[in-house]
């Protein structure tokens, strides 16, 4: 199943895609329409879920603004160094143990929403990457039990400053601009995607391909980076794990090319869909 969080006549939604319309799901959530109660709860919901999104009303998608499914997780974090070809252009070594980073939540953004080039660095840069949504609370999970902790898998973009992500060797900073963690268009649940090893992905910008590999190149799958977090920390429904990007990123092309005002960059994941963001001025608010 697929499932999205959007916006129809100015009331915020949750919805499963049915082809290329949305059934609402909304009335099955407690108090607001929120995807981390759906997520928590899917054991009792995902029968009734099932149910209306084969059967139920429909709105068209062309119809309603598409958010980032998860508007604030409780945790995101991010492996870095985690395809051999991306390895190989940063010039690094090859990692002997994975080397993790976090992402401030109020950098979710949503899958069409605009990119913002900031003030402080002109070295904005893209990193396709499939993103793992955790489903229940879990704590020392074996990799051969870790399938049974994630909920589903969107499509990330794990938007970097450069400059601010090398200036030191902890690279939360870089990471965590506003708007810099496009995520979308939807959820697809493990057992609608399958095997998450087996699925291409790509980067274009202005429709240029830059990045194009496919997961079963990781270094570490998914499964053991699930495992490998699990043993520091408890993972809890709506956590994001942000699962590595291939070769190809502007910082490392001769010369070094970022991203600037007007650029689209288009991310797709086999099985899952595709975001589309442009590149936008970063919006300054007013201070009263």
């Amino acid at each position: 199943m697929k499932l999205l969080k959007y916006i129809r006549q100015d009331r915020v939604h949750i919805g499963a895609l049915r082809g290329q319309a949305v059934v609402d799901l909304s009335d099955m959530m407690v108090g607001a329409a929120d995807m981390l109660h759906l997520i928590a709860n899917w054991d009792s919901l995902k029968g009734e879920a099932q149910r209306r999104a084969a059967s139920a009303s429909t709105t068209s998608l062309s119809e309603v603004k598409l958010l980032a499914p998860i508007a604030r997780p409780g945790k995101i974090f991010a492996i870095g160094l985690n395809y051999a070809d991306h390895i190989a252009e940063s010039g690094l070594p090859a990692p002997k143990h994975q080397v993790w980073f976090t992402k401030a939540v109020t950098c979710i953004n949503g899958p069409y929403d605009p990119i913002e080039l900031p003030q402080a660095s002109s070295s904005l840069d893209y990193e396709v990457e499939l993103v793992a949504v955790i489903g229940r609370r879990a704590k020392h999970v074996p990799a051969d039990r870790a399938r049974d902790v994630i909920f589903g898998y969107c499509v990330g973009n794990d938007v970097s400053i450069r400059d601010w992500q090398l200036n030191t060797s902890q690279w939360a900073l870089g990471k965590s601009f506003d708007t810099h963690a496009p995520i979308g268009p939807w959820i697809v649940t493990t057992d609608e995607l399958g095997d998450p090893q087996r699925l291409e992905l790509t980067c274009s910008v202005n429709g240029e391909v830059r990045q194009h590999s496919n997961t079963r190149h990781m270094v570490f799958n998914v499964f053991d980076q699930i495992a490998h977090l699990s043993r520091a920390m408890t993972l809890e429904p709506g956590d994001l794990i942000f699962t590595g990007t291939p070769g190809g990123v502007g910082a490392t092309m001769k010369p070094p090319t970022f991203l600037k005002i007007g650029d689209r960059v288009r991310t797709e994941i086999e099985g899952i869909g595709f975001m589309e963001n442009a590149v936008a001025p970063e919006r300054v608010p007013e201070v009263n």
